[in-house]
């Protein structure tokens, strides 16, 4: 199956995205589909999930000892009544 093609009437954008995968050692089709993604995430104001996740653990994480927590609410149950 032939792959789908992008046609860019820029000189200047084709150029760019040659060199960059050349330089990348990705594919051109790679390099505009990320350029498009973070194009796209940015005028949104969405960050990438893996930045999102970073950002969430460095503002809310806290460090629990969850043992500690586990054996302070432990209870015997009472039993079955009869």
């Amino acid at each position: 199956m032939p792959q789908p093609q992008l046609s860019v009437r820029s000189a200047r954008a084709r150029e760019l995205a040659h060199s960059l995968a050349k330089r990348e050692r990705r594919t051109v089709a790679e390099i505009v589909e990320r350029a498009l993604e973070e194009y796209a995430a940015h005028q949104t104001g969405r960050s990438p999930a893996a930045e999102f996740y970073q950002n969430l653990n460095r503002r809310f994480a806290t460090d629990l000892d969850l043992e500690e927590i586990l054996k302070s609410e432990r209870r015997a149950h009472d039993g079955v009544d009869l």
